[in-house]
């Protein structure tokens, strides 16, 4: 008999300890562990043709995932400074960013030539090799926590392969059969049955207490730290998560032909996806149901859970409630955790040898019936499939985000990402505990199910708290910078600067790049006169509110008066005078030390405040030509500020003594542009006023310099 996966998985390692080379041993063991898991899913495919198929139309094709998690690794240590140099620039952009369904992901194939399978294989191990060797050199002390970059860093890369060790379970589940193959190590459970009727049973009052601390002993997402209490009324929830069984009833009702159990959203993916029934269920030629697991085709296991999004399960609900005249629905965040408390559930590393729960591959890779786990008088409140809540996923009070990873949470506070809870049969790591927070959008599907409660009626999505509103202090001062009001008689400096470069550039009006965009006004100014404008920046934060002017029309913040004092403030395209240029622009999240391919042929270039917070910038200038037709302009500003934490000084432009004689930026601009650029005019001090606080400003002046691509 094989080894059960879960042995070769194992459980989560905890960051403290008191012997720091035991530690490094227990992390490289982890890193292996999870690296050698993912790469055996992909075993389970029959052909390499497999890898680039796109059995969901909103994800990148398995390829892209296959390379992913490996790139990931070097992307986040080459932030940390953990490494000198890349193993393969190209991979290492192409695989870098588009995960999933974030709305700026660029899902278009065209801009993709995706290399051969044995090509990406090799250059995991390129990376395997890499970690392994910065685990047994980098400095490491205990705790393991939040600030240790290069370990924090090392355990991130593995919670996030373990995240796509699920999310690429989902995938190959949705691929044709024909691509897929049972395979030893993924068994399924054989077991199935009747569907036990299901009950609600009563879940008492009380204090709930969520958020982790920065001491905590295992790894965590930026959204799972923070303080969150609340007080939660008596309620009841079903036994058992909603059985397949149990769906049929809803089915059989004509579910997916009633509007009125639909809200207004999930009326509107019915009508884009046309579907008829679960996206796992199956109908052979007789009009009976079969059931797809992740690599079979199987007989309705009608006694498993129900695996569904959410728009799917809240009409259910509503179908159960007209059925049995109560009130039914999913539960909140806080209610879960009611649940779970109250059944005095066990989380990692407490688990028993043998974990009595569906989770972690400890019984195998599929679901088991509903009724197999239970613990408290309920079953699966962990494990099995996750469960669908109520709650869009936000930050709790005292929110960070993590300076290695910005854009894993904060482009979810959209109210548009609901939190699933509780793992399921293939959440491994820090998804298998009881803090761990994961969101996606409603339409969504992963291996995710849910169950009922009777509780307070809760108020639509539409009236919760806007998460658009952005609190975090830099994004808002950077709102304001771009779409506030100007300060001090200063001009708007995104405007000064494409006023300025519109003045002097001389090429086509097809298509502009503007880099380092950050909250995006410069792109919409760029818009005016060119066809096409495309911004990119770094920061996941800044990128998000340009997305929402351009998507939703506005963008609101609050900004800081005195203290914890703030005054909100909102501007729309209209207010802006941008109305109309929102179809012009568009707005993407990258590495301006390594772009992809399909970002180049440009006639225009602005580097805005960019060039002293790149960590390698003279490389970043040497590349510039290829992405800039010829005859083209390159608009570089910088106020010039070198600092340490963002470029090490070996790599600054300027700013220091050579064989005694200073070397400023300008002139190594000269220098290192003259071979394929020529100086348009003289440069250009260009001033900007950025708020902080009511009574505290920043004043600076930028250098703006102007250069033409020559033609050869």
């Amino acid at each position: 008999m094989p080894t059960p996966m879960h042995k070769l998985i194992g459980r989560s390692i905890l960051l403290s300890g008191t012997d720091p080379e035991q530690k490094r041993e227990e992390l490289r063991a982890y890193f292996h562990r999870t690296f050698t898991l993912y790469e055996r899913l992909f075993e389970t495919l029959v052909a390499e043709d497999a890898y680039y198929e796109r059995p969901e139309p909103l994800r990148h094709p398995l390829i892209f995932y296959y390379g992913h998690t490996a790139t990931f690794f070097v992307n986040k240590l080459i932030l940390a400074k953990a490494i000198p140099q890349r193993i393969n620039p190209r991979f290492e952009a192409m695989f870098a960013i588009g995960v999933d369904e974030m709305s700026w992901d660029d899902l278009n194939d065209a801009h993709y030539q995706w290399p051969r399978v044995e090509d990406v294989r090799a250059y995991r191990n390129q990376v395997r090799e890499l970690v392994d060797a910065v685990i047994s050199e980098q400095d490491l002390s205990l705790p393991i926590h939040w600030d240790t970059f290069v370990p924090w860093t090392i355990c991130m890369g593995i919670e996030h392969e373990r995240i796509h060790l699920e999310t690429s379970s989902v995938l190959i589940r949705q691929l044709d059969v024909r691509w897929v193959q049972p395979h030893a190590d993924w068994p399924i459970c054989t077991d199935s049955g009747e569907a036990p009727e299901n009950v609600m049973q009563p879940v008492p009052a009380g204090t709930v207490d969520i958020g982790k601390q920065r001491s905590d002993g295992l790894y965590g997402w930026d959204n799972e730290y923070g303080t969150h209490r609340a007080e939660v009324a008596e309620f009841a929830a079903s036994k058992y998560l909603i059985s397949n069984q149990e769906f049929r009833g809803f089915m059989d009702a004509g579910g997916y032909q009633t509007p009125e159990w639909w809200t207004e959203e999930g009326r509107n993916w019915l009508a884009f996806s046309g579907r008829e029934y679960p996206i796992f269920w199956l109908k052979d030629g007789a009009g009976n149901y079969r059931f797809r697991t992740m690599l079979q085709e199987i007989e309705m296991p009608w006694d498993w859970p129900a695996e569904v999004n959410y728009l799917e399960a809240k009409a259910f609900c509503k179908w159960r409630a007209t059925v049995t005249g109560h009130l039914v629905r999913l539960p909140t965040e806080d209610e879960w955790h009611r649940l779970h408390d109250s059944c005095g559930i066990p989380d990692q590393p407490d688990w028993p040898e043998t974990v009595p729960f569906n989770i972690n591959l400890e019984h195998g890779a599929s679901s088991v019936p509903v009724n197999r786990h239970e613990l408290g008088g309920f079953c699966d409140v962990i494990g099995n499939v996750w469960q669908w809540t109520e709650t869009p996923i936000h930050g709790f009070d005292g929110f960070e985000v993590h300076p290695l990873y910005d854009d894993f949470s904060s482009p979810t506070f959209d109210n548009q990402h609901n939190l699933i809870k509780g793992g399921s049969w293939i959440a491994t790591g820090n998804e298998a505990t009881r803090l761990g927070r994961y969101a996606f959008r409603r339409h969504f599907f992963q291996h995710v199910g849910f169950r009922l409660v009777e509780g307070e009626e809760l108020p639509p999505l539409a009236e919760l708290p806007n998460e658009d509103y952005e609190t975090d202090a830099a994004v808002s001062q950077y709102c304001e910078f771009h779409y506030g009001a100007s300060c001090f008689g200063v001009p708007n400096f995104p405007e000064a600067v494409v006023q300025h470069v519109l003045d002097h550039h001389m090429g086509g009006t097809e298509r502009a790049l503007d880099l380092g965009c950050a909250v995006g006004r410069g792109t919409f100014e760029l818009a005016r006169v060119f066809e096409q404008a495309t911004g990119i920046d770094f920061s996941a934060r800044f990128i998000r509110q340009a997305i929402s002017l351009q998507e939703h029309g506005f963008v609101s913040y609050a900004i800081c008066d005195e203290g914890s004092l703030t005054s909100a403030r909102e501007y729309t395209l209209e207010d802006l005078g941008l109305l109309g240029l929102e179809t012009k622009v568009t707005f993407c999240q990258g590495d301006a030390h390594n772009l992809r391919p399909q970002f180049s042929d440009y006639d225009l270039i602005t580097a805005v405040n960019l060039i002293d917070r790149l960590y390698e910038p003279q490389k970043f200038l040497e590349s510039l030509h290829e992405r800039l037709r010829p005859g083209g302009t390159l608009a570089i500003t910088s106020p010039y500020t070198w600092l340490e934490e963002y470029t090490a000084p070996e790599n600054w432009l300027g700013g220091f003594t050579r064989d005694g004689e200073a070397v400023t930026t300008l002139d190594a601009l000269r220098q290192i542009l003259s071979p394929r650029f020529e100086p348009i005019t003289d440069p250009i001090d260009v001033p900007f006023v950025i708020r902080e606080t009511a009574r505290k400003h920043q004043h600076t002046v930028s250098h703006l310099t102007l250069w033409r691509r020559r033609d050869v």
